[in-house]
C-alpha cells in the first residue's frame, strides 16, 4: 500500500527492469489485467499493477468507498511512477486509456490502450436516456462533475491532448457493447502516432485474456526496450 494524496492504493510489482505500469478501467481493478504480467515479466519488464482509490483493494476515494473521478485516476498513476520510476510503457484499459494519456506531464515512452474509453460524455448521455434526465437536469449535473473533479471535462478526452503523444497501440473490439469500437477509432484517427488492432467477438473484458491481443501489446512494448 502506497499513500496518495491521504487516500491509501494497493500496488502490486513483479520482475526487474523498466518499469511498465497496468491501468484498470472505471469500476475496475488491477487484476483484470494479470494475463499481461507473465509475459511482461519474462520479456524483462518490472511490471506494477495497482487501484485507482475507491477500486479494488484501495481505500475510500474522495467521495467514498466504491465511487471516484478521473483526477484520482490522474493522481494515483503519478503517485506510484514516483515510487517505482517513470514508465516506459502504460497497458491500460477503458477509462484508464484516457487519464493515462492525459497523464499531466509525466515521462511515458509507449502507451497500450486496449478498449479505450475516450469521449466523457458517452456515459454521461447513457445515463441521461437511462433516466430521462432533461438537459436543465443536464446542465446542472454536468456542473456538479466539473466541480467534483475540478477541471472541465474536456480534460479528460485525449483527443484533445496538447504536446508530445507517445507511440501508442489501440486495439478494440468491433462488438464491444461497453465501449463503442467507434471510441477507439476515433482515438486513433486524431492521435497521429497511434495504430489501431481490430478484433471481432472478445467484446470489452475477454479482450484482457486474449493471447493474441497479450502477444502484441508485450511486443509493441519489448520493441522499445
Amino acid at each position: 500500500m502506497i499513500d496518495v494524496a491521504g487516500r491509501c492504493v494497493a500496488v502490486d510489482t513483479w520482475g526487474e527492469g523498466h518499469p511498465v505500469y497496468l491501468m484498470h478501467g472505471w469500476g475496475g481493478w488491477r487484476g483484470q489485467l494479470g494475463c499481461f504480467v507473465r509475459p511482461l515479466v519474462e520479456a524483462g519488464f518490472h511490471v506494477i499493477a495497482f487501484d485507482v482509490p475507491g477500486h479494488g483493494d484501495s481505500g475510500p476515494s474522495m467521495q467514498g468507498r466504491r465511487r471516484g473521478n478521473g483526477l484520482e485516476f490522474i493522481r494515483a498513476l503519478r503517485a506510484v511512477a514516483a515510487e517505482f520510476g517513470d514508465p516506459l510503457g502504460v497497458i491500460a484499459h477503458s477509462y484508464g486509456c484516457a487519464t493515462t494519456a492525459i497523464r499531466d506531464g509525466l515521462g511515458l515512452g509507449r502507451l497500450v490502450c486496449v478498449s479505450p474509453s475516450v469521449d466523457p460524455m458517452t456515459n454521461v448521455h447513457m445515463m441521461a436516456r437511462t433516466f430521462g434526465i432533461g438537459p436543465r437536469t443536464m446542465g446542472r449535473l454536468l456542473a456538479r462533475i466539473e466541480r467534483l473533479a475540478g477541471r472541465p471535462l474536456s480534460d479528460f478526452d485525449p483527443r484533445t491532448v496538447a504536446g508530445e503523444r507517445p507511440p501508442t497501440l489501440v486495439i478494440h473490439d468491433r462488438q464491444d457493447k461497453e465501449v463503442p469500437y467507434a471510441e477507439g477509432a476515433a482515438f486513433r484517427a486524431s492521435w497521429p502516432t497511434a495504430e489501431l488492432i481490430s478484433t471481432d467477438g472478445l467484446g470489452h473484458q475477454r479482450i484482457l485474456r486474449d493471447p493474441e491481443v497479450v502477444d502484441r501489446a508485450v511486443g509493441f512494448l519489448v520493441s522499445t526496450a
